[in-house]
């Protein structure tokens, strides 16, 4: 059986993977795909933290809301970028499923809803999300 620590090595394995195929879909220029590989990579950051603490989140693709119960537990330099955290989170979370299926009230394709600016700031996102859960993984082992 896995450890937390292993498996939150795991997630944070997986989410760099990820962040590559966000990059890939944004230079393709497919920025819905860009805005979902991008959402997950966040989501498995998140859990990959929570895990570490050894705190079982909820089924759920935004996990932000677990962070805030352990805020007085983590490293200062991660706190202080929670607000950060939290914006990335819930606003990739929100645009996952209408980056995945698109507007099916409509009838309007994923590919239609997003634009390059979206997928730009969605890697971003992504990317420094990633960063700081590494930074922190790398202070727990």
């Amino acid at each position: 059986m896995s450890s937390n620590r292993e498996l939150a090595e795991a997630y944070l394995e997986d989410a760099e993977y990820t962040l590559g195929e966000a990059k890939m879909a944004l230079e393709r220029g497919y920025y819905h795909r860009a805005v979902r590989r991008a959402q997950e990579c966040v989501e498995l950051c998140l859990k990959a933290v929570l895990r570490l603490y050894g705190i079982e989140y909820p089924k759920a693709h935004d996990v932000s809301s677990m962070l805030l119960r352990v805020r007085d537990r983590l490293p200062e330099w991660f706190a202080e970028q929670m607000d950060f955290v939290i914006e990335a989170s819930t606003t990739l979370a929100m645009q996952r499923a209408p980056s995945f299926y698109g507007d099916e009230y409509r009838r309007i394709p994923a590919r239609e809803l997003f634009g390059e600016g979206d997928a730009i700031r969605a890697v971003e996102y992504a990317s420094r999300v990633l960063e700081l859960s590494r930074r922190l993984y790398r202070s727990w082992v």
